[in-house]
């Protein structure tokens, strides 16, 4: 019987996961279908328990039921406990594990898809929510020289960076806090290019062979991008690599098998001109 599996959110309509997952389904000769599941704001726990009753497998998570997820599950994994949120879940009888592979799949786009390594470099972060406190262990598995961590209220910076701290050189900061420093990989993980806006970072931020990663996918040159280019970055790049990853992540925890990323990558891209 072929196994089910879905994304849940709300909005839904958007979601390229049925899309990734079904690529990757066919590559590994799985046999599986990938769904979209919209649910009420207010009725994920009951969308979830039906799609279980149903048979469902697992689900990956998005918007705004991260949360939800991390409340719902009865096993989480170290990842999904720090960034406070789940974007993958395994039902097996009463047991729901949880996973959060955001940050495990950006740092995987960027080490091995981008060729860019982060060992002994100075990284910066712009914006200390969700998606930098899954990419938070990630990133200091990488063995960066030091991982600076800027956000306009600097106490999620600092409470973020006294985390790491056990892990690596990580220092949380304001944003004015940046003057005359330099990096070699700076990752936009604020929402403001979701409004077409851009994070109040000097240019200077942007060192000689700078890597500029927009995590946010599909937008083409955001403002963040654009000013990466105007500083003279050359190596820049969107979310749609740490899209494909995650999801691959994902995949491989719930069939056993790691599917290769690059058709989907390709599929996906969207020029950044």
């Amino acid at each position: 019987m072929t196994d089910q599996y879905a994304v849940i959110g709300n909005p839904i309509v958007q979601s390229k996961s049925p899309l990734i997952h079904t690529a990757f389904a066919q590559v590994t000769g799985q046999d599986l279908e990938y769904t979209k599941l919209l649910a009420p704001v207010d009725g994920f726990a009951a969308a979830v328990d039906a799609f279980r009753k149903a048979g469902g497998k697992g689900m990956n998570v998005t918007a705004p039921f991260k949360l939800d997820a991390f409340a719902y599950a009865t096993e989480l994994s170290e990842g999904a406990k720090l960034a406070g949120a789940v974007n993958a879940m395994k039902f097996e009888g009463d047991r729901v594990l949880a996973q959060n592979f955001d940050g495990v799949g950006l740092v995987r786009d960027v080490v091995h898809n981008l060729g860019c390594p982060l060992a002994g470099k100075r990284v910066l972060v712009l914006g200390a929510g969700g998606a930098t406190r899954g990419a938070l262990l990630p990133f200091l598995a990488e063995k960066p020289a030091e991982l600076v961590i800027a956000n306009r209220t600097v106490g999620k910076a600092t409470e973020l960076a006294a985390i790491g701290a056990a892990h690596g050189n990580v220092l949380g900061c304001s944003y004015e806090a940046l003057a005359g420093q330099v990096f070699d990989a700076v990752f936009n993980a604020t929402s403001a290019s979701l409004r077409a806006e851009m994070p109040p970072v000097p240019a200077s931020v942007f060192g000689p062979n700078c890597l500029a990663y927009e995590l946010a996918y599909g937008k083409g040159l955001t403002p963040f991008l654009q000013a990466a280019k105007a500083a003279g970055v050359t190596r820049l790049a969107d979310g749609v690599g740490m899209l494909a990853e995650q999801a691959a992540e994902a995949f491989a925890w719930w069939r056993g098998v790691r599917p290769d990323t690059r058709a989907v990558i390709e599929q996906l891209t969207v020029p950044l001109v």
